[in-house]
């Protein structure tokens, strides 16, 4: 038996990187081909990025051809902004604000194709708030209304849309999470599915037409995904043979531009399962070859582009992790970057693919460092 604490602690890890509506469940365990890659692989580090365990280069988005931007590590564990472009150049950048302590300091995570970024900091107080970027390096700081101002709390934008929209969530003083919607033109909207007391918009797309997708709590801890339309309505949704245990339930993590929603949940095993779900609300469930069968290991999506191809990893019997991409008509591709380490907690992690083909993320090596790679198609 799992301890409630244990079961809600590994749904933050799976979230990260958090009146059902009909849904219709195709297939349960949809195994997927998954031939070596072949492509080839680039690696890097960002100038400054920390060696140490837990320190390095950590990739977030990639838009064709070929932009990724993310932030690093330092040896101090000072976290920075950087934007590598295609020919390998990095530009390294600081939100105004941004603490230079242990755990502080900017973070980036979505772009437009115009150069627009968008992340989050943390001041010296530990209190983040959330900023845009332009192309030329001009920063816009913002802050949801109603975001604390404690230790934690604040402001997490995540991702951006070509419009200029933003999706994210911020925490009040009373650490209640609510999902955010911020407009181009800076107006925030507050996004509370069923008017729970916990909504997570985190590490996920919002796509063009500015629908996005999320996870939200109920009363009892339980996690359900939900679509937003651009209009403001919500459909919420759980996945048949989810786990409905407090921490966990349905997360879903990334919405493509014809409204198709992948996530991720355990099932009554603690087994770890990807699902699909198209715009029509049909659910499909794949764990890739390969993926471990015990408690908390399996199939994890990240990222969903415009074609319906999926990125992430999986987990193996030993806790190590391995890239993969599942198309969308099932077939897939692994994606094991030379030099990852293959102990627990170390190997190959895609986050993001675009609209390309392209795939970036992060690798970790035997010695806990992380560094960046891109496959390009």
């Amino acid at each position: 038996m799992k301890t409630k604490t244990t079961v809600m602690n590994v749904s933050s890890r799976l979230a990260r990187r958090l009146r059902p509506a009909l849904i219709v469940l195709a297939a349960l365990a949809i195994s997927i081909q998954l031939p070596a890659q072949a492509s080839t692989i680039v690696t890097f580090d960002a100038p400054g990025a920390g060696s140490g365990p837990d320190q390095g280069t950590l990739s977030q988005s990639v838009y064709a051809p070929g932009v990724i931007v993310g932030f690093t590590r330092d040896m101090a564990n000072v976290r920075h902004g950087f934007r590598r472009d295609k020919n390998g150049d990095f530009t390294i950048f600081d939100a105004p604000g941004a603490g230079t302590g242990d755990g502080q300091g900017t973070r980036a995570y979505g772009q437009t194709p115009s150069g627009t970024i968008v992340g989050i900091y943390s001041d010296t107080n530990d209190v983040f708030h959330s900023y845009v970027r332009s192309k030329k390096g001009a920063f816009t700081v913002f802050d949801a209304p109603g975001a604390g101002t404690g230790v934690g709390q604040g402001t997490f934008a995540w991702s951006i849309n070509p419009a200029g929209t933003i999706a994210g969530y911020y925490v009040n003083a009373s650490d209640v999470v609510h999902g955010f919607v911020r407009a181009a033109n800076g107006t925030i909207t507050t996004v509370d599915p069923m008017g729970s007391t916990f909504t997570n918009i985190g590490t996920l797309s919002l796509n063009p037409s500015g629908a996005l997708t999320g996870t939200y709590s109920d009363v009892d801890g339980v996690n359900h995904g939900f679509v937003r339309a651009a209009s403001g309505t919500i459909t919420t949704f759980d996945v048949p043979g989810a786990n409905m245990e407090p921490g966990l339930g349905t997360l879903a993590l990334s919405i493509n531009p014809s409204g198709t929603v992948t996530g991720v949940y355990l099932d009554e095993n603690f087994v770890v399962y990807t699902f699909v779900r198209d715009v029509q609300g049909t659910i499909t469930t794949f764990g890739a070859p390969g993926a471990g069968t015990g408690v908390f290991q399996g199939t994890e999506p990240f990222s969903i582009n415009p074609s319906g191809d999926i990125t992430g990893n999986y987990t193996d019997e030993s806790y190590a992790s391995h890239g993969f991409v599942r198309r969308a008509n099932g077939t897939g591709t692994t994606i094991d970057v030379a030099g990852a380490g293959t102990a627990a907690d170390q190997g190959t992690y895609p986050v993001a693919n675009d609209g390309a083909g392209d795939v970036s993320g992060y690798y970790i090596d035997t010695f806990g460092a992380v560094h960046g790679f891109l496959l390009a198609k």
